[in-house]
């Protein structure tokens, strides 16, 4: 290790604020970090301020890294539920149609919780932004201040591609857990119902 490798600070000084500790680096010339002081009047406010913080460096991470965002506010999933839709129409018969529709239905519940959660009603919401959807063939999403269909990428509002691939990867997977519960406690009624006679 030499000099070079330790880098440069004009400043470094410890300084008291209320009953911690901080050490303070100013003057840097190449400066790769940084440090975050969050105050706040309980633990669980500055617990929430953290939790927040750490949420928006981790989705910086993830979109410089995939380099790639989707359109969010619910628009990736309204404009995915479309086309499954569309797809269960033209190229899938028989069962698999039902699955490809309840999949393209389940999508629907990301824009009709933000409505929900936003105070507005889910069913109205969700109807205006589909609607808008078809009509112009753009992403829309659901505006939290209004209920109204907002373009997602107009508004830059924008989802991490990882999320939405994982969450993709993981509901089917969710559901076939959930069915494989369901069979064996149906085969255990069975066996249970034998014995008996």
């Amino acid at each position: 290790m030499t000099e070079e490798d330790l880098g440069f600070a004009k400043l470094v000084y410890e300084q008291a604020l209320g009953d911690d500790k901080y050490t303070f680096i100013e003057g840097v010339e190449n400066p790769f970090s940084c440090t975050i002081l969050i105050k706040g009047p309980n633990d669980y406010s500055i617990a929430q301020t953290k939790d927040a913080i750490r949420d928006g460096l981790r989705a910086v991470k993830n979109a410089v890294e995939d380099k790639c965002v989707l359109p969010g506010a619910g628009a990736f999933e309204i404009a995915a539920c479309e086309h499954l839709l569309n797809y269960a129409k033209k190229e899938v018969s028989g069962k698999t149609k039902l699955g490809v529709n309840a999949f393209a239905e389940a999508l629907l519940i990301i824009p009709r919780t933000l409505a929900s959660n936003s105070g507005f009603d889910p069913q109205d919401t969700l109807l205006k932004v589909q609607e808008e959807h078809i009509k112009n063939g753009d992403a829309f999403g659901v505006d939290i201040l209004t209920g109204e269909p907002i373009p997602a990428a107009t508004a830059h509002i924008w989802d991490n591609y990882i999320v939405k691939r994982q969450f993709l990867n993981i509901a089917p997977v969710l559901a076939q857990q959930l069915l494989l519960v369901d069979e064996v406690m149906r085969a255990g009624r069975n066996m249970r119902r034998e014995t008996d006679n």
